[in-house]
């Protein structure tokens, strides 16, 4: 009844915290009351409603509709795999830009999904009721995954949807996100990578920046575009600064809701070694990359993702190593412990799950090389070892019940994973040579080149020798050998000489194992340990804490407004005709080259043009591609980064200097106009607003 009693009032959040403009809401919880008192501004079930269904989940990403004809924008750096997995070395897209000035030019994507949120159902009672009282960690792990791979099945199968169950506030309430689902999308516009990111990694979570982060897609199915009942419409004029925004996106994690005991783990293990690791595949992709243009156009994704993750794990370990951010958080700790303490139904409840999170952690780091190692697959870094794990599992997990298999592999989940699986998007074996030579040597080195996995892995020769051969000798790169394998199920892969299987088979039942031990003896016991800790909270606080990010569709809110920094004032937005001056200080030399399509163009541009700009707005990596809506709904921007200062925002929001990083609709309304001529996409997403241009 307690549960209950949480679970129906957190849906009435109405957050003290949110008054710092703190948080990133689930679309059925968001604090209304606190905007309307702070904000002058309560936005209505219809305005939420509207801006649910106009989001949408881009991959691990973030975007939204634009038009009643189904384009959707987001990042291009969000839609750089699609946009990559499109080139080749006769025309590199990310080079040149792309633009289909008509509906028959637009290029359908290899394996993109788009999700749009649709219904969210709490199933927590559901859940929770399959886990019986006595039972051990392993059963409970095995009930629970059971019980979420049964409510998704039944869903799917009765609605059709994409079904999720959802785990909120760490293991304290499940809710089920139904999806609608789309697979037919099609490039229509990305404009030259050189100005979608210019400056680079130097600029990378940096402010001011000058960077048109922006691309277009447009999603059909039956082979015409959609018609979109829900869109964003286009601002006339932006925002201003002071102006109350709204981000709507897919905030990919954050760990604020953790204990000072599972952040010091973050802080000297896991950051430490994940940082390690990309220092190392950031040294042997550039080297493969700099020795010829072609090389540098494949390693080009790749490089960009080791890079942006390690500077985003730099961030995020210098907040946390800073005296502040874990002393705060065992401050609180202890006043929720000690409040606990004094009331006898929590102490029993709930006083020992400090504890448990503790010991918990201390098993996870018994078991964390070989996680990352093995299930983890840093040992075998590179796409078709991963392609060929895929196929192993498949077909030992297809032939279970659908509530006994690994999660990827549940029902409702398995369509999506197959067209992954399955893609025809291209893939380069001398930069897989590269890859896996890097985590064949990560392998050996971490476990001793006398371990018998090692020895068996390598077989006698040296990590490059190795992965050298294994590339060369496999078939993983073609999707019709994939599919008839597949279909041949646990028989054609018994029988199968490809040697890229050959050592998935190997090194799948050493990395099932350690999965197990780790889902049984560390997954499980956060998971009940982190029910009762948020428990305690919504009894001794209220229920005005917000789950920590998950991925799904959230909702966040600021002002436009800029910060202090080193005694300089940060203006809240920049101006088109600030990238000029930026090009010309730094030489035209990249990263802060423009592409020749800008300085033809210059004296057509509207400098003045709002071009990025910053606001209090909370987000977190997933963030990316979010638009950034005013109070009537319309879009004003669409985030593309964070500032260094909000990197520590993962573990604890601080709007002093933190700042979101979007384009501003002006610029990028301008840049298509003027630059592009892309005179139907602008009309396009004029009319979808139904107003004149800006």
């Amino acid at each position: 009844m307690r549960m209950r009693r949480c679970a129906a009032a957190v849906l009435f959040l109405v957050a003290a915290s949110a008054l710092a403009d703190e948080g990133m809401w689930p679309l059925d919880s968001v604090p209304v009351k606190a905007i309307q008192k702070q904000h002058g501004f309560a936005p209505t079930a219809e305005w939420l409603k509207h801006v649910q269904l106009s989001a949408v989940r881009f991959g691990g990403a973030s975007a939204s509709f634009a038009s009643a004809d189904g384009l959707v924008f987001t990042n291009h750096h969000v839609g750089r795999g699609a946009i990559q997995k499109l080139s080749s070395a006769q025309r590199d897209l990310m080079k040149t830009g792309f633009y289909a000035a008509t509906r028959e030019q637009e290029l359908r994507c290899h394996d993109l999904e788009l999700n749009v949120l649709v219904e969210i159902e709490d199933v927590t009672d559901r859940i929770n009721a399959a886990v019986k009282s006595g039972m051990s960690p392993a059963e409970a792990f095995e009930a629970r995954r059971s019980a979420m791979s049964t409510v998704e099945k039944e869903s799917h199968d009765r609605t059709g949807l994409r079904s999720d169950v959802v785990t909120l506030y760490h293991g304290a309430l499940y809710h089920l996100y139904r999806y609608k689902k789309y697979t037919d999308v099609r490039l229509v516009f990305a404009p030259e990578h050189e100005v979608a990111f210019f400056g680079g990694d130097v600029d990378n979570f940096e402010y001011p920046r000058y960077c048109l982060d922006v691309s277009f897609f447009r999603v059909y199915e039956n082979d015409k575009p959609i018609k979109s009942e829900h869109y964003l419409r286009w601002s006339r004029s932006g925002c201003q600064e002071g102006e109350l925004v709204f981000v709507a996106g897919h905030p990919g994690r954050t760990e604020r809701l953790l204990t000072a005991a599972h952040l010091e783990f973050i802080r000297d293990r896991t950051t430490v070694e994940g940082l390690n690791r990309l220092r190392r595949k950031e040294v042997a992709l550039r080297t493969f990359a700099e020795r010829s243009k072609e090389n540098a156009r494949r390693a080009a994704g790749d490089i960009f993702g080791v890079q942006n993750s390690r500077k985003a794990l730099l961030g995020r370990l210098a907040a946390l190593q800073g005296p502040g951010l874990l002393a705060e958080k065992r401050r609180r700790e202890e006043t929720l412990r000690a409040a606990v303490a004094k009331d006898a139904r929590l102490r029993g409840e709930c006083a020992s799950a400090w504890d448990a999170v503790a010991g918990a952690v201390r098993e996870w780091a018994r078991l964390y090389d070989e996680l990352e190692i093995l299930e983890h697959a840093a040992g075998f870094n590179c796409r078709q070892f991963g392609i060929a794990r895929d196929l192993v599992r498949l077909a030992d997990e297809t032939a279970k019940p659908n509530d006994r298999r690994l999660r990827e592999y549940r029902e409702s989940n398995l369509d999506s994973h197959k067209r992954h699986l399955f893609s025809e998007a291209p893939i380069y074996k001398d930069l897989e040579t590269v890859k896996l030579a890097d985590g064949l040597s990560l392998l050996a080195e971490t476990f001793g080149a006398d371990h018998e996995l090692v020895r068996r892995a390598l077989a006698g020769k040296s990590p490059p020798q190795r992965a050298a051969e294994l590339i060369h000798g496999t078939k993983m790169e073609d999707a019709a050998g994939r599919r008839r394998l597949a279909d041949g199920g646990k028989d054609a892969i018994a029988k199968s000489d490809d040697p890229m299987i050959a050592l998935a088979r190997l090194v799948d039942e050493p990395s099932r194992a350690v999965r197990t031990r780790y889902e049984e003896q560390v997954d499980e016991p956060l998971r009940q340990a982190y029910a009762k800790i948020a428990r305690a909270q919504f009894a001794i606080h209220g229920t005005d804490v917000y789950p920590d990010a998950t991925g799904t569709l959230r909702l966040a809110y600021g002002t436009t407004q800029g910060y202090q920094e080193q005694g300089r004032a940060i203006p809240h937005c920049t101006e088109l005709g600030g990238v000029f001056d930026r090009c010309a200080e730094h030489e035209n030399q990249w990263p802060f080259r423009l592409p020749d399509s800008w300085p033809a163009r210059r004296d057509k541009l509207r400098s003045a043009a709002a071009f990025n700009f910053v606001s209090t707005a909370d987000i977190t990596g997933g963030n990316s591609g979010s638009p950034v809506v005013n109070r009537k709904g319309e879009c004003v921007g669409i985030i593309f980064d964070g500032n260094l200062q909000a990197l520590g925002w993962s573990y604890q929001f601080d709007s002093r200097q933190g700042r979101s990083v979007s384009v501003h609709v002006q610029a990028i309304l301008e840049a298509l106009r003027t630059v592009y001529g892309a005179k139907a996409l602008v009309k396009e997403i004029v009319a979808g607003s139904r107003q004149s241009a800006p």
